[in-house]
């Protein structure tokens, strides 16, 4: 989780992480028979704890996944040799079971499989070792129940998988309610806005427009003097256009009327009415559509979340390339996905869609995906992207369905 350190506080991480290498520190001076008995395993101890001292200090100021998996690598490390450089302690075992555990700190599922695959490697080779050699003399208790240790140890496993599995699932549903909060305080924010001031500008740019449209007109004024007329007037409309968009996020949705929607229809109402649009940038929109699907909405408010979206698909699209529009319909819900080959979104650029005046087209506002926002939370769908850099974008929203048998009686 690349956020992690912004929701855990880096004092008390570090504090922790200092209370953790002190102890490793007391294991490694305290009473060590090692150091007179096997030196070379003495130093071997105190390399590894360096090692992995150093790694999990570094980690807050250079986080990276290829940091994450060289502090497992070296735990891994550590804990075996451990094992191995003291096989009277009990220990050992039960702090090999737990390596996959470090993962779910980082919040990364890959790095958890990753560190549990290795570990199972590691533990059956280990156990493999001890019943073939003369560690098995070291090493009784293994020895003589090896079957019930090895369903201990991935009895272990499986219990850690439960722990990460419940843990990532909450703290994922706890990051898209965030998400939603702070999204909704945006459109709050916005609306209010727009509310207090949009009026109150719109009345001295009529004004200022209706001057400028009559000394255009005024033979007075040479050809010269006229173009920055035209050109005034111009920027005036993309104020008032503004404006509106303004408006439009302040609407209150009990001015809407609700509707059943028919997603077929107005899909290939919008898509005909973009296809101009799009051959003037050389592009295709192929729509597929399976069967018929329904969703309680306003028509004219949906079509016109389309249309800003296949716009922006075509737009951000090369010469030649197709937008996708694919509608997936279930009992629950009608998924549609609007997908382009354009130069796609980088994970910053996608956190920022929605937020006022943030855009990137070179003449954009951002008002026009706030607004999709805004229609898709009224009608209580979701809206969620998916792209990458040189890869495209697909747009995927999901509307709650209505049945035939709803429709009909509705």
């Amino acid at each position: 989780m690349k956020d992690f350190y912004t929701e855990i506080n880096k004092s008390y991480y570090y504090k922790l992480i200092l209370a953790v290498i002190f102890l490793m520190v007391m294991g490694l001076l305290f009473i060590n028979p090692l150091l007179s008995e096997h030196p070379l395993g003495y130093y071997l101890h105190i390399v590894l704890v360096l090692s992995l001292a150093t790694s999990i200090l570094l980690y807050p100021r250079f986080e990276s996944q290829y940091l994450r998996i060289l502090i497992i690598l070296i735990a891994s490390a550590y804990f075996y040799t451990i094992f191995f450089l003291y096989p009277n302690t009990w220990t050992g075992f039960i702090f090999l079971c737990m390596i996959p555990g470090i993962s779910i700190f980082f919040f990364d599922s890959k790095l958890f499989y990753f560190s549990l695959v290795v570990n199972s490697i590691l533990m059956m080779a280990t156990f493999s070792y001890i019943s073939l050699t003369d560690l098995r003399n070291i090493y009784p208790d293994i020895n003589q129940d090896l079957i019930g240790n090895i369903i201990n140890f991935f009895g272990s496993q499986i219990f850690l998988y439960l722990i990460f599995h419940l843990t990532y699932a909450r703290i994922k549903k706890l990051k898209i309610y965030y998400e939603e909060i702070q999204h909704s305080e945006r459109l709050r924010t916005t609306g209010q806005l727009a509310a207090a001031v949009a009026h109150e500008i719109r009345n001295p740019l009529t004004v200022v427009n209706g001057f400028l449209q009559l000394y255009e007109s005024d033979p007075s004024f040479n050809k010269d003097v006229k173009r920055n007329f035209s050109l005034m007037i111009d920027e005036l409309k993309t104020a008032e256009n503004v404006i509106s968009q303004f408006l439009s996020i302040a609407k209150p949705n009990g001015a809407i009327k609700l509707e059943t929607v028919n997603v077929k229809t107005s899909l290939e109402s919008v898509t005909d009415l973009l296809k101009s649009y799009g051959l003037f940038h050389d592009n295709n929109i192929d729509l597929f559509v399976k069967e018929e699907c329904f969703i309680p909405a306003n028509n004219i408010e949906f079509k016109q979340l389309i249309i800003n979206l296949i716009k922006n698909a075509i737009e951000a699209s090369n010469d030649g390339d197709t937008v996708t529009v694919v509608v997936e319909p279930s009992k629950k819900n009608v998924e549609i996905k609007i997908k382009d080959q354009g130069c796609g979104m980088s994970r910053e650029e996608i956190k920022s869609l929605g937020t006022p005046f943030y855009s990137l087209k070179s003449k954009g506002t951002g008002l026009g995906m706030m607004i999709c926002f805004n229609i898709v939370e009224k009608y209580n769908g979701s809206i969620h992207f998916e792209s990458a850099k040189g890869e495209g974008t697909t747009v995927i929203l999901r509307f709650p369905a209505k049945t035939r048998q709803e429709v009909i009686l509705g």
